[in-house]
């Protein structure tokens, strides 16, 4: 009989287990993020390429802590540990991810433009949407950070203007916690204090410091305001999706 090891389905499992685990300490992922899911703060979804798809997850008390929010269809570079799991019996293995970046601006910009072009498509964008903005608003709600130059050049610049009161309320202009806190700012002013315009601002920067303001969800909570919006986003060459869904852009 020839001398060819025999296991056990637990056993070949459990062994494959300690393999993988043990000598993929920590490993770095290249792929496309697709079917992603949220359970109870977790983050489930997929990082393919043309040949394969590899199951990632990211644990709730790490989600906070990433550079970068996956999305659908963006490209990632996820940093983990490589380990295995039972789902209906049947082993499987998966990357546990600690961190995201994105696999580069040239794909970043790929996936704004795509965006861009669904959004347009269902006419988010429209002029016939775009609401007037007051001419002498008396009160101005500003959503942006609340340090930094930004903040201080809008209030000199209004105030230089005409008399208003300004009501900041106060984000994170970049990082996975951004989109959502712009989103809250929208809804704050829609809903709990009347003002008359709307201005989200931040300074200049690379795509992937706007990624907020390009975010899906960004742009359908400015299209619902009732509150005419205002963009004042990056310098005059940095467009974002935030541009063209306000009822008006200043740089």
């Amino acid at each position: 009989m020839k001398n060819i090891p025999e296991f056990s389905v637990s056993e070949i499992t459990s062994l494959t287990k300690n393999i993988l685990e043990e000598n993929f300490d920590r490993v770095r992922i290249r792929g496309e993020v697709s079917k992603i899911k949220e359970n109870k703060g977790h983050l489930y979804f997929s990082l393919k390429d043309e040949n394969f798809v590899l199951n990632a997850i990211c644990w709730s008390s790490t989600v906070p802590l990433l550079q970068v929010f996956p999305e659908e269809g963006m490209e990632v570079v996820a940093e983990g540990k490589i380990t295995t799991y039972a789902k209906s019996s049947i082993s499987s293995y998966q990357i546990k991810v600690d961190q995201i970046e994105l696999q580069g601006e040239g794909a970043l910009l790929k996936l704004i433009e795509q965006r861009k072009k669904k959004l347009q498509a269902e006419g988010y964008f429209n002029e016939e949407h775009k609401k007037l903005i007051p001419f002498i608003p008396n009160k101005i709600g500003i959503i942006t950070s609340p340090t930094g130059a930004v903040i201080m050049d809008i209030i000199n610049r209004v105030q230089d203007r005409y008399p208003t009161h300004l009501l900041i309320y106060p984000i994170s202009v970049q990082g996975n916690k951004s989109a959502g806190e712009i989103i809250q700012g929208i809804e704050f002013f829609n809903k709990k204090i009347n003002v008359d315009t709307i201005i989200i601002a931040r300074g200049g920067g690379g795509a992937e410091d706007l990624l907020s303001f390009n975010d899906e969800n960004v742009v359908k909570s400015a299209f619902a305001s009732k509150i005419p919006i205002i963009s004042a986003v990056g310098h005059e060459t940095d467009f974002t999706l935030l541009d063209f869904v306000a009822d008006y852009r200043a740089s």
